[in-house]
């Protein structure tokens, strides 16, 4: 195991999944000087995408833009499996060199910032030797993701006990579950059940999703039409930036387009849908919510696969509310009844702000709901400490690239001037928001453990990439906003 750095760093990470390595090689890359370190709690590196093992697991954003901006995506297969994204973000690490820099079985528990020692003490507790330990260092990002690793969202139901086949929550799959030729009950309407519901179909039985109230739900090419125009007439790397760029674009529009006309908007969605359903299916229940268009995040489905299912038989869709659990499956408040031999609980996840880890700020607990969010980056009254958190509406490699981007600079700024840390007072003159304007159900449940977002610029977080790139590229760092304090030591 590699030896915890004992020297005070420049730059500490926490997570070594999408955002801690993309953050870890833009420092290598743009900073080369900068002592950092990445901590990882988990035996492997991969966050998500290492943790995840259910069947039919994949990005359900584009790869041209879930993957990063300076390691471009080569295949024209835009959505992609888990394992797939896991040997990407490897062969990222070592490429880049971050793999080095990984130190692995590492868990954060808390962290204490010093105006006096201008700097953070980190503390950790090595799982594999269970020792505690701490360490130093100037600048902290955490990129510990948003979710808790070790528990997932779990409503119990009446009756659990009584029902004789087995229940499996996404988030820990166990690796010899056979469910060939087994009846499958998938609870749950979002990303996770969508993925799952079809890749089961392929070898259950006959698979069920169990809603209580449907999603947007629209299919999208596994394979992106502009990359396989352009292969055969431009290098790779030029046709990867045609298509980011189309992707980017696109999401863009298609967002704005649903906010401002939502009603059009979800009439075309819910056509769309219709379209690749049997004739004279119940649409209206199963595929029309009662919210706007990105009020949740919209499921893509690559090449349709969901409505294949439904439509070669393999797969129902059901609509309702769960009684209880009787010992042949699923008593639905309608009276009918479900017959199960696996149910899967694809009831989401417990989101733990900040991986769960403790702040003080010179002996002060921090309370992250009393804190406002500077450029969707920094908290107020915190020095030193960038957090990055992903676009709701878009791939979560844009804005991570883009928060790694504005570290870079806000360190060059302060080397330049001498400066030992940065805090973005709070503004009382600016109205809140809540964080996240977004009302999916994990969300919902942990609103209030968040920071709040303010009511204009740099408090105001904008789902809006084209935005983000121009004032995260070419905005001042000293915006009269951030306060810089001591020299450099």
């Amino acid at each position: 195991m590699r030896e915890l750095p004992k020297d005070c760093l420049d730059v500490l990470i926490v997570g070594a999944g999408i955002s801690g390595i993309g953050a870890a090689a833009t420092l290598r890359k743009t900073l080369p000087h900068k002592r950092i370190a990445v901590l990882e709690s988990r035996a492997q590196l991969g966050g998500t995408w290492d943790l995840f093992r259910y069947p039919g697991i994949r990005s359900d954003s584009d790869m041209y833009t879930l993957s990063f901006r300076d390691r471009p995506w080569r295949s024209e297969r835009s959505i992609i499996d888990g394992p797939t994204i896991l040997g990407y973000l490897r062969e990222t690490a070592e490429q880049t060199g971050v793999a080095s820099l990984i130190h692995y079985g590492i868990e954060v528990r808390a962290a204490h910032w010093s105006s006096a020692e201008r700097c953070w003490t980190v503390l950790v507790h090595d799982r594999e030797a269970g020792s505690d330990h701490e360490l130093r260092c100037r600048f902290l990002h955490l990129c510990a993701g948003y979710y808790s690793y070790t528990e997932g969202h779990r409503p119990q139901f009446d009756g659990e006990e009584s029902f004789s086949g087995q229940i499996v929550h996404p988030q820990f799959w166990p690796e010899n579950l056979d469910y060939a030729g087994r009846r499958v009950v998938v609870i749950g309407s979002g990303a996770t059940a969508v993925t799952l519901v079809p890749a089961m179909a392929e070898r259950a039985q006959h698979v069920v999703m169990l809603q209580r109230s449907p999603s947007y739900i629209a299919s999208q090419p596994a394979k992106d039409p502009l990359a396989r125009l352009l292969e055969p007439w431009m290098p790779a790397s030029l046709a990867y930036w045609f298509v980011r760029w189309k992707c980017i674009l696109g999401s863009v529009f298609l967002y704005a387009l649903a906010k401002r006309k939502p009603r059009p908007f979800r009439r075309r969605v819910i056509e769309l849908a219709a379209a690749e359903l049997p004739p004279g299916y119940d649409v209206k229940t199963h595929f029309a919510p009662d919210y706007n268009p990105w009020d949740q995040r919209l499921c893509a489905v690559p090449d349709g696969d969901l409505f294949k299912s439904i439509r070669d038989g393999s797969v129902s869709v059901v609509t309702d509310h769960i009684e209880r659990f009787v010992p042949e499956g699923i008593r639905l408040r309608s009276g009918q009844t479900l017959q199960a031999d696996v149910i899967v609980t694809a009831t989401g996840l417990k989101v733990q702000p900040m991986g769960g880890i403790r702040l003080q700020v010179d002996g002060r607990d921090v309370t992250l709901s009393d804190t406002m969010v500077y450029r969707g980056a920094m908290f107020s009254g915190v020095p030193n400490m960038i957090h990055t958190f992903g676009y709701t509406n878009a791939s979560w490699t844009l804005r991570a690239d883009l928060i790694a981007t504005y570290l870079c600079r806000l360190l060059r700024y302060m080397d330049r001037h001498g400066h030992a840390y940065a805090v973005a007072p709070r503004d009382p003159t600016v109205g809140e928001q809540a964080f996240i304007d977004f009302n999916s159900g994990y969300v919902l449940r942990a609103l209030s453990q968040f920071p709040k977002q303010g009511d204009r610029f740099p408090w105001r977080i904008h789902q809006n990439y084209l935005r983000d790139l121009i004032i995260t590229r070419y905005s001042r760092i000293a915006d009269g906003t951030l306060k810089f304090f001591g020299a450099a030591t």
